[in-house]
């Protein structure tokens, strides 16, 4: 299932929408090979109420590993839009983690030689949220995440200091806008850490995001 556009607030659109990568599933797999094939083999071993008891561990098992990471599999989503970086997982009992793009600092990403090959690596975001250094595992393409984080980043940065309609790029006859105000840059920074917090809610921010920028 793709990722909810539900959960988008007005105006906000939906970049990136990664599962993560099949690798992530590699040893649930060969977990399950084996504990089905020891299953039977123990199952032709014996017979009567011990094949019951068996069949009863082989279900616990399976459920208890494979079956789980599957369902984490099916689940998670690692989303990239034009305001944040969500990363949401889980069925019935869920985690959702959001960082906005302006609280970003650093993005960088790790390959071994056998992660390159097939595509995948870990993702690492140094954040100014709460949230810190935050490292999301099983990224397919990570190099490319990485520059369409910091391309979204550049981008956001200029729709918050630029507004629509006033940019030297959309109005090229019409003078440069001038830079915002100390006060207006510190009140920015003052919403975003209020939405990093958990005080504003995302649509609140851009709410009043967009207030502070209509009054310059």
């Amino acid at each position: 299932m793709p990722f909810p556009k539900r959960l988008l607030v007005p105006g906000e659109e939906l970049v990136l929408d990664l599962r993560p990568h099949w690798i992530a599933l590699f040893l649930p797999g060969l977990a399950t090979i084996g504990i089905v094939l020891v299953g039977f083999w123990l199952i032709s071993k014996f017979d009567g109420m011990v094949n019951w008891v068996i069949v009863a561990a082989m279900a616990i098992l399976l459920i208890a590993y494979p079956v789980r990471r599957l369902v984490w599999w099916l689940t998670s989503y690692f989303v990239v839009t034009s305001d944040r970086l969500i990363h949401r997982e889980g069925l019935i009992a869920k985690h959702s983690m959001e960082i906005p793009l302006e609280a970003i600092n650093d993005v960088r990403f790790a390959q071994g030689v056998f992660e390159r090959i097939i595509g995948a690596g870990t993702l690492i975001v140094q954040s100014a949220s709460e949230s810190g250094r935050e490292e999301f595992k099983a990224i397919r393409n990570p190099e490319d995440v990485q520059k369409t984080i910091y391309h979204q980043g550049e981008m956001n940065q200029q729709r918050m200091f630029h507004p629509a309609g006033s940019t030297p790029e959309s109005e090229p006859t019409r003078p440069a806008s001038p830079p915002l105000a100390p006060s207006t840059v510190t009140e920015l920074e003052r919403l975003a850490d209020l939405r990093a917090k958990g005080v504003l809610t995302e649509a609140e921010f851009q709410a009043q995001k967009a207030k502070i920028l209509g009054q310059r």
